[in-house]
């Protein structure tokens, strides 16, 4: 009998609820409120890209905006949150010292305004994703300014061993912080890195190889500028400033595996995923495909079409253009879950 009762009880709620519409999905949907996806970063992360003045800019075609549009088109209660800041490195994002960038945090560095906003909508975060650690180097290079005058440009070592130090140390705390604040459940992807300056590179082999009157087929295919991978120092005998030149192959090879393989470490270690952007910009092929119509390796050609590196208007700039972007999207893609 007390079965019976409780049976029929409780059909009768359920009728209840249905016609009150309490009990319904999109009610709960409602009740709990919107759901995130926070990215957060450097330049890469807000899309940034030389205007026609060269300088450059914010837009809405970072791979984080192309993310959030197919998320969206399966869950339109989707809400981005972008909290990346240009210039951000590991040591910014960790202590601040860039007020662009802490303007948007309230004068907190990157870190602490993430950390913020996941406790403050603890439950409700679905997606983290998190690009830092190219900015180590960028004010390494000095005279990139110009692609007349791209002779000019050297790397300076020394910049460059602090950069890797601080990836080493500072990225682990990054990721531990990030998937403490995010929780064991929240997905977190974050990005190893291409290599813009192969382009550099290019552009001083291409200059050196320049000939004074204009060549026959042949001796313009013999003359074609090669970025050898094991021309040059190693990263181990590097030292001072070195030309940006072709015979930094093996140099910025070593530089770029050694910085990736801390992100990777680093990030492991928390369970955050990886989205390989090394492999999908082919960063350390430098064998030419068969069907290259321009003769370069495979690892410059990707750096030349998604990147500004090679566009003489508005270029040489490190960023992804579009193309570049839909790329980086499409390998942070490859792990949502």
């Amino acid at each position: 009998m007390r079965n019976r009762w409780s049976a029929a009880s409780a059909a009768a709620a359920a009728a209840l609820l249905a016609l009150t519409g309490c009990g319904s999905d999109e009610s709960g949907a409602a009740a709990a409120g919107p759901h995130y996806y926070l990215s957060l970063g450097d330049s890469i992360t807000v899309g940034v890209q030389p205007g026609e003045d060269r300088i450059p800019q914010e837009t809405s075609e970072s791979y984080t905006d192309m993310l959030y549009r197919h998320l969206y088109d399966s869950d339109s209660t989707l809400r981005h949150e972008r909290i990346g800041c240009g210039g951000e490195d590991t040591t910014t994002f960790l202590e601040g010292g860039l007020p662009s960038c802490e303007k948007r945090y309230d004068g907190a560095p990157q870190i602490e305004a993430a950390e913020d906003f996941l406790s403050e909508h603890e439950g409700q975060v679905s997606l983290v994703t998190v690009t830092i650690g190219g900015n180590n180097f960028t004010r390494c290079v000095e005279g990139l300014g110009d692609t007349e005058d791209v002779s000019s440009a050297v790397l300076d070592t020394d910049c460059v061993d602090d950069g890797l130090e601080r990836i080493e140390s500072e990225a682990p705390e990054i990721a531990d912080r990030l998937r403490t604040a995010a929780g064991p459940d929240t997905q977190i992807i974050g990005m190893t890195y291409y290599n813009p300056f192969l382009a550099a590179m290019l552009l001083e082999a291409e200059a050196e190889a320049e000939p004074s009157e204009e060549p026959s087929p042949e001796e313009a295919e013999d003359a074609e500028p090669e970025i050898d991978p094991d021309a040059g120092p190693s990263l181990a005998e590097a030292e001072g400033e070195l030309p940006l030149d072709a015979s930094l192959g093996g140099y910025a090879t070593d530089v770029l595996e050694q910085m990736n393989e801390s992100l990777r470490s680093a990030y492991a270690a928390a369970d955050i995923q990886v989205a390989d952007v090394e492999a999908a910009f082919d960063s350390t092929d430098f064998d030419v495909p068969e069907d290259s119509g321009t003769g370069w390796p495979a690892n410059v050609q990707a750096v030349c079409d998604l990147t500004w590196m090679c566009n003489t208007e508005r270029g040489p700039d490190i960023h992804p253009n579009s193309e570049g972007a839909r790329v980086i999207a499409e390998a942070f893609r490859a792990h949502l879950s």
